[in-house]
């Protein structure tokens, strides 16, 4: 790999982050709890006041369509995850990462997570990028670089996921 790569896996990232900017800027907590079908997975408060996520024991169309709450939870899940197991004591599991419970909260949970993310990749070396040290979660055994290209992905996706939602809210019934 070649700084020519790392600068390509940087662009991306980029393009990705100014794609999900661009959903998560307006976005309001009526819109997030908004549930766009009777089933489909979503976060609830819990007795403490927190808020958990749903977690699908499998990944099939008829569990139905996301919350944008449960998708923005699934973003910092990810990424937190990642973050944490990469650059961090690696002790961190889904079930520690809580859903902010307002739009506000989302995005300052997720711009500090583009924060660490960017400082990570201005950091990254050659060597780090065609080393499997780093490479803890959600991959094993595969170089670095493979991590940096999927954050791209996954975030460019659930980008995609939550402006489908929002378009759909905007166009609601009632």
């Amino acid at each position: 790999m070649t700084n020519e790569v790392r600068d390509y896996l940087s662009r991306q990232f980029e393009t990705a982050w100014a794609l999900t900017s661009f959903h998560l800027n307006g976005l309001a907590t009526e819109e997030c709890l908004w549930r766009p079908a009777q089933k489909g997975l979503h976060v609830h408060q819990t007795p403490d006041g927190r808020w958990r996520a749903d977690w699908p024991d499998r990944e099939d169309y008829d569990i139905g369509p996301s919350s944008i709450a449960w998708l923005t939870w699934h973003l910092g899940f990810w990424w937190s995850m990642v973050l944490n197991h990469s650059f961090g004591d690696g002790t961190l599991s889904r079930e520690n990462v809580m859903w902010p419970g307002t739009a506000d909260g989302v995005r300052e949970w997720i711009s500090q997570l583009q924060t660490q993310w960017r400082a990570v990749l201005e950091q990254v070396t050659d060597e780090d990028l065609r080393s499997a040290q780093r490479t803890r979660w959600p991959l094993q055994d595969r170089p670095f670089g493979d991590v940096v290209a999927w954050v791209n992905i996954e975030l460019t996706k659930n980008a995609a996921e939550i402006g489908y939602a929002r378009f759909l809210y905007a166009v609601r019934a009632g």
